[in-house]
C-alpha cells in the first residue's frame, strides 16, 4: 500500500519513480548517446590544445581539462556534466568546448568526487574549489577573469545553479564579489525533496537533513548575476517544473533570469541543444557569455 500513499505534492512513490528515474525514460541512451558524445569528444580532443588533468583539488576525481582557441581567449566557460551526482565523466563531454572555442571562449570540463564516496552536500564545495582554483591560476592558465561562465547540465546544473548562492568573499576574500559574469543551468534539479522517495537515492543517501540542505529552491541568490534556466519540452512534467519554479525562485529577486524551453528534447538531447548553433538555447548562451 505505502506506493500508492501520497508523499510528495499530491505524488506516489510510483510516480516519483516515473517522474524521477530519468534513466527509465529512455533506458537506450547509455547505448546510443554516450558512445555517440564519446566519439564525438576523442575527435575534438585529438585537434585541439589544451591542459589535460589539472588537478584543483585534494580528491581523485578533482581534475580538469582545459580547451583554448586558436586566440587568446576573450572570455572562459566552465562547463559541469551531469549524471545524478553518481555517474559521468569529463571524457565524454568535451565536445560540448567545440562551438564556444570557435568562437573565442577558453573552456574547462570538470570533474569532481561523486555519491556515494561523498555525500551529495559535499560536491558544490568541490566547485567552489575548482573556480576559486581557476580564478586564483587564471593568469599561469592563459584564461581572462573579467568573463568567467559556467554552464551545466542535470546534476551539473544544480551545481552551477548552487554558484548563484555562493558569497565568494566568504570564501576566499582576495577575490570579488561579482567573480561569476553570467550562468546557464540546463535540466537541473533544485527541490530534493521527491528523490528522497525515488529509487536513485539509493545511490545518494540522502536524509530529508541533507535534501533540505542541497534545494537551492528554498534560498535567496547571494549575487545577481545573469542567468538562463532551460529544459526539454519532452522531459518528465515534475524535471519540467524544477526549472519553472527555479526560474520563479530567481525572478523573485531579479530581472536577469530567461527561461528557455526547447522544443522537442528529452532529458538527455537537452545536452545536444547545447552545441546546436542553430537552438535558441545556444544563441541566447552565446549572447549571456559575449560570444555575439
Amino acid at each position: 500500500m505505502e506506493h500508492m500513499e501520497e508523499v510528495y505534492k499530491g505524488l506516489t512513490r510510483d510516480e516519483i519513480e516515473e517522474q524521477y528515474m530519468l534513466r527509465n525514460t529512455r533506458p537506450n541512451y547509455e547505448t546510443t548517446d554516450i558512445p555517440r558524445w564519446k566519439k564525438l569528444s576523442a575527435n575534438f580532443r585529438a585537434k585541439t590544445s589544451g591542459n589535460r588533468d589539472i588537478v584543483y583539488g585534494s580528491r581523485p576525481r578533482n581534475k580538469l581539462d582545459l580547451f583554448y582557441p586558436n586566440n587568446t581567449p576573450k572570455g572562459f566557460i566552465l562547463y559541469i556534466h551531469g549524471g545524478y551526482w553518481q555517474r559521468g565523466d569529463k571524457s565524454v563531454y568535451s565536445f560540448i568546448a567545440e562551438p564556444f572555442i570557435n568562437r573565442g571562449h577558453a573552456v574547462a570540463v570538470i570533474n569532481y568526487q561523486m555519491c556515494p564516496d561523498v555525500k551529495l552536500t559535499e560536491i558544490a564545495p568541490q566547485i567552489r574549489t575548482a573556480i576559486l582554483y581557476l580564478w586564483n591560476n587564471a593568469d599561469r592558465l592563459g584564461i581572462p577573469k573579467s568573463n568567467f561562465n559556467l554552464l551545466g547540465h542535470s546534476a551539473g546544473a544544480h551545481l552551477t545553479a548552487e554558484m548563484l548562492f555562493t558569497n565568494w568573499q566568504v570564501e576566499d576574500k582576495k577575490v570579488p564579489k561579482n567573480l561569476i559574469h553570467a550562468v546557464v543551468a540546463i535540466s537541473g534539479i533544485y527541490d530534493f525533496e521527491p528523490i528522497l522517495y525515488c529509487s536513485e537515492n539509493e545511490g545518494i543517501r540522502m536524509d530529508e537533513v541533507e535534501a533540505k540542505a542541497a534545494s537551492v529552491i528554498h534560498r535567496k541568490p547571494a549575487s545577481d548575476i545573469p542567468n538562463i534556466i532551460a529544459f526539454g519540452l519532452n522531459e518528465p512534467s515534475e524535471v519540467q517544473r524544477q526549472s519553472i519554479d527555479f526560474a520563479k525562485v530567481l525572478y523573485s529577486s531579479s530581472d536577469n533570469t530567461e527561461l528557455i524551453k526547447i522544443n522537442n528534447a528529452d532529458h538527455f538531447e537537452t545536452v545536444d541543444t547545447i552545441t546546436d548553433e542553430s537552438s535558441r538555447l545556444f544563441i541566447q548562451t552565446c549572447k549571456l557569455f559575449d560570444l555575439i
